[in-house]
């Protein structure tokens, strides 16, 4: 497997934009009176996880790449439980996207682990 040289070379990064485009459209749904809450705060966590995806592969040390893909994980627990809320709201039908959530996760784990084995 060659090294990437940009972040878009990512699967896991890859992977993450389209997590984020699914919730977009998934939380147009949403009742406009959600606008300033759940559907922003599930948007932002969203956005999050790829950006600090992002951010990570452009730092110069691995302890600092670790920090941000460890920020990307907590934002995707975020957004877990944000479905997890937004499926017993009855606002939409949403527990599909755990499969991507956790695939998302498994790779991060490992990318993380992969870097913590190069220390």
């Amino acid at each position: 497997m060659s090294k990437a040289k940009k972040f878009e070379d990512l699967i896991v990064w890859q992977k993450a934009h389209r997590l984020v485009i699914k919730i977009y459209k998934l939380s147009k749904g949403f009742p406009r009176d959600e606008l300033f809450g759940l559907t922003s705060q599930l948007r932002r966590a969203a956005v999050s996880i790829p950006a600090n995806i992002v951010e990570g592969f452009k730092r110069a040390t691995i302890p600092e790449k670790l920090r941000y893909f460890n920020i990307a994980q907590g934002s995707l627990e975020e957004v877990r439980y944000y479905i997890i809320l937004a499926h017993d709201l009855e606002y939409v039908d949403a527990m599909d996207l755990n499969d991507d959530l956790g695939e998302i996760g498994r790779m991060l784990e490992s990318y993380m682990k992969s870097m913590r084995e190069k220390k």
